[in-house]
């Protein structure tokens, strides 16, 4: 649904690689109805531009996830694995950046340019390769058909 905004969290939003996600979600204009920041306890309270407003950032917990439909997990596979479920549960669609799920068989481990059809079969946790794999199976993936 091109109209369609999304409730989007983002775990580990004070980190680099939650900082980059901020970045993409606003480079790509991404269309977000509300951008949840989630982190430790130690970044909760603090402000920071996201997604065209200054939000605070909150401490992540099990109540972290209502209301939202996708959260971006990119804070380290302990804390996907206390917080997945959670999310899961309040019908939010996790995309994890850890190796928590990677070798499930039951999560999908999707590049979205080479097996984003996969997408349709996930029960709520979508798990993502680690970056150089990403970038390696994008060069190969042309040779190998």
């Amino acid at each position: 649904n091109p109209l369609k905004k999304y409730k989007i969290g983002i775990v580990g939003a004070t980190g680099a690689v939650g900082q980059e996600i901020i970045h993409l979600l606003e480079k790509r204009e991404f269309p977000v109805a509300e951008a949840r920041l989630l982190a430790s306890p130690r970044s909760a309270g603090r402000e920071i531009q996201a997604c065209g407003n200054l939000e605070v950032v909150k401490k992540t917990d099990s109540d972290s996830f209502k209301n939202l439909d996708i959260a971006i997990f990119s804070a380290g596979s302990k804390n996907t694995v206390n917080f997945a479920e959670a999310a899961r549960k309040n019908n939010c669609v996790v995309i994890d950046n850890s190796s928590a799920f990677r070798m499930d068989k039951d999560v999908p481990l999707v590049i979205p340019e080479i097996n984003g059809d996969v997408l349709e079969s996930h029960r709520g946790i979508i798990a993502n390769p680690n970056c150089s794999t990403a970038v390696a199976l994008m060069g190969l993936y042309p040779h190998m058909n």
